[in-house]
This record gives C-alpha cells, sequence and structure tokens, in this order.
C-alpha cells in the first residue's frame, strides 16, 4: 500500500472515461484509501465494498456542505447554494426532516400506481423511433423518458418539458463541449439560473393553483404544516427533478451498451424476460450511472484502512469501484445477468439510501424491456470504443449519445 499523493488529473483522461474500471482495480489493490491532492482541497477515495459501506453510514463524514464552513463554495462555486441545499447535502436531524416530507411520494405502492402511465410512456417513444431503423437512444428514449415521468410526478406542465430538458442538459453535460472553459462555466451558471427562477415561479403558480402532483404536496407540507421553508420547497424540488431522471437516463444507456457489447448476456435475457429485475441490479452493479457518491466532509480526524484522513478533507466513496470489489462479487467484472442477487451499493447505503430506487427500477425494467422486445436486431451503429462519452470530470457516468440500428 502506498500513500502517495494522487493528481486529480489521473482521473481526468479520454481513457479513464471510456473504462475507468483497470484504475478502479489498481486503486482497490493499491491504495484502497487513496489521497488526492489539489489546489482547493484535500480529498480521499474510498473503493473497497466494506469500507465503502461504512463510510456511507459513517455519520462523521457529513453530507453538509452548507455548514459554518461553507465547504460548497470550494466544490461547487458560490452560485449553487440556490439548488443544491437540499436533504442529499444534509444531515440528520435536518436530512430526516427532509426526506419524511417527500417520502410518501415514493412508496412502493405509489410508484407501483405509475406503472401503466411509464409504460405508455416507453411506447409513445419506441413509436417515434421503430420507422426509422436506427436512432440516438440518450436523445431518442433515455433522456426523455425519466424526465417525461419525474415531470407528470412533480406536476411540471407537459409545454414547459422541452425547455426544462434543455436546462438540465447544460448542467449535466458541462464540460464536453469545445468551447472555453470560462464560457462553459458561465452556460452552466445562466442554465442553473433560469431552472431556478423557473421553479421558484411555478412553485407559486402552484400555490394559486393547487393539483394533485408533488410539487402540490411540497406547497402544502410548506404552508400549511410549516415541514418545508420557501427555499427549501424550491431546492427539494430541484433535488427531484434532476435526480429523478439524471441517473436513470444514464443507467439505461450504460445498460443498453452492456447488454450489446455481451451478447450471451443480451440472448439470455431475450428469452427469459422473467431474469429483468435481477437484470436491472446486474446492470447497475456492472456500470452505474453515479461512480463516486456524492461528496462528504470529514467533521474529525478519521481512519480507513490505516489512512489517516484529517478533518475538513472530501471523502469520495467509489460506488462503481466497491461494486467490482472481488472481495463482494465473484468474477465481478463479468456481466451475469443469472447472478444470484448481491447486495450492492448501486443506490447507496445507510440513511440517504435512494429515495427513488423503486421508481428507477421500475423505469428501468419497463424501458430495457421494451427496447429488447420492440427492436428486433438492436445493434449498436458504431463501435463501443467510438461511443461519446461525459467527461472524466463529470460527477455521472453516461454517454453523450447511443448511435443504434434495428430490423424494421
Amino acid at each position: 500500500m502506498t500513500d502517495q499523493v494522487v493528481p486529480p488529473s489521473e482521473f481526468y483522461t479520454d481513457d479513464f472515461a471510456a473504462d475507468p474500471y483497470p484504475a478502479f482495480a489498481r486503486l482497490r489493490q493499491d491504495t484502497p484509501v487513496c489521497p488526492v491532492g489539489g489546489p482547493r482541497f484535500d480529498s480521499y477515495l474510498i473503493t473497497r465494498f466494506e469500507d465503502a459501506k461504512v463510510a456511507l453510514n459513517d455519520p462523521r463524514l457529513s453530507k453538509d456542505l452548507y455548514g459554518p464552513e461553507q465547504h460548497y463554495l470550494r466544490i461547487f462555486g458560490p452560485n449553487s447554494e440556490g439548488l443544491n441545499k437540499n436533504m442529499l447535502n444534509s444531515d440528520p436531524p435536518e436530512h430526516s426532516r427532509l426526506r419524511q416530507v417527500v417520502s410518501q411520494a415514493f412508496t412502493s405502492r405509489r410508484i407501483e400506481a405509475l406503472r401503466p402511465r411509464v409504460a405508455e410512456t416507453v411506447d409513445n417513444l419506441l413509436d417515434k423511433i421503430i420507422p426509422q431503423g436506427q436512432s440516438d437512444l440518450m436523445h431518442d428514449f433515455a433522456i426523455p423518458l425519466p424526465m417525461m415521468v419525474i415531470c407528470q410526478l412533480l406536476g411540471i406542465p407537459e409545454t414547459d418539458h422541452e425547455r426544462v430538458l434543455g436546462w438540465t442538459q447544460v448542467i449535466r453535460t458541462s464540460g464536453s463541449s469545445s468551447r472555453p472553459p470560462e464560457e462553459e462555466r458561465a452556460a452552466v451558471q445562466l442554465a442553473q439560473l433560469r431552472l431556478h427562477q423557473y421553479l421558484t415561479s411555478l412553485v407559486q403558480y402552484k400555490r394559486a393553483h393547487p393539483g394533485d402532483d408533488l410539487i402540490g404536496a411540497l406547497v402544502d407540507a410548506c404552508d400549511n404544516e410549516g415541514k418545508l421553508s420557501e427555499r427549501e420547497l424550491v431546492t427539494t424540488t430541484f433535488l427531484l427533478l434532476f435526480a429523478g431522471h439524471q441517473t436513470t437516463a444514464d443507467f439505461i444507456g450504460n445498460a443498453t451498451v452492456a447488454l450489446l457489447t455481451n451478447p450471451d448476456q443480451l440472448d439470455l435475457l431475450r428469452t427469459r424476460p422473467e431474469l429483468l429485475p435481477s437484470a436491472v441490479e446486474e446492470l447497475l452493479r456492472f456500470d452505474g450511472p453515479l461512480p463516486v457518491a456524492s461528496p462528504r466532509i470529514a467533521t474529525e480526524d478519521v481512519e480507513y484502512q490505516g489512512v489517516h484522513i484529517p478533518r475538513g478533507s472530501i471523502v469520495g466513496v467509489v460506488i462503481n469501484a466497491a461494486n467490482h470489489d472481488p472481495a463482494q462479487f465473484a468474477d465481478p467484472d463479468r456481466l451475469d445477468l443469472s447472478r444470484v442477487r448481491g447486495p450492492h451499493i448501486g443506490f447507496g447505503h445507510g440513511v440517504h439510501y435512494c429515495l427513488g430506487v423503486s421508481l428507477a427500477r421500475m423505469e428501468g425494467q419497463i424501458g430495457i424491456g421494451a427496447l429488447l422486445r420492440r427492436l428486433p436486431g438492436l445493434r449498436l451503429a458504431v463501435p463501443a470504443d467510438q461511443l461519446r462519452r461525459l467527461p472524466a470530470a463529470s460527477p455521472f457516468r453516461g454517454l453523450l449519445e447511443l448511435p443504434v440500428e434495428f430490423t424494421t
């Protein structure tokens, strides 16, 4: 084991973006708690499964980026607080209070009631794709599907879906264009501003025109129950909007590529569609959309694997490295849809376990199942190593484009 500090640039290469798993394997083996040095702060990456589970539920590793030390300024910049001060970036008891407000909307029973609507949305999107014989599945399917579902759940008018999607995609694809960095930052900040202004005005509209949707329920929790402040109302709406579609979109894209590049597993799922629920879990373990959990702050000196992590350090739990840990999963780099379901941490662990897990699983099962059923001969239109991905510096693992062909 080495205590050498790794520069962040090691993880910002095109090769790493294409396939980070060899680098993750080296970290697990040689530096399971890896110091990463940078000009603004020092951070540590935790890569082994058991350490990752402990860290994700360690109260000494705080999610509150907006406390007195204002860590968010170092990480996200001064314009982030208007959208990011929410339950994702908070600790109990604040986190518990905020999570309780929205948890009733994400019960398994309520989500299961959405199944017919999700299936209809999937079929409508595929009806537009099928006559073409080819598609960019990210643009035509993987991104709009969860966006439409979460917008319907929140109560965002259909006439606004396109521009809301536009703002979120500017944020999602940050760093992927050829524009100068200062122009890229300005574009992202403008998209954040526009989205914040839109959600603020939408909340006011819902206040004047109550409806049977999630934003309406949040307004009621703010105005009549006193469970949310006005700012928390807007930031919670943003979190549900962004988290409700971003990771699911990237998951569907990653899962499709994994299946198309593992034809034996693709054939297995076509012939045994009853494997879909377990297949979604294995595909999430194999190449999840959130490689590193959102950052944590060490509120005191802590130690993992004999490595001293000083108070104030940023700690990143590398979910995708932990989910390929051979100490936890046999032959972890092999996609095995018949694998006995193991306790992967693709949805997190502990108090911050993904609130929308039931919705994400359902969208994945319906979406992937329909792709295989309705697009015969589905195949990549370019070699897998030519697929354009989000930049390595992105917090998400996903595709910019997914060109495919199929038989009509």
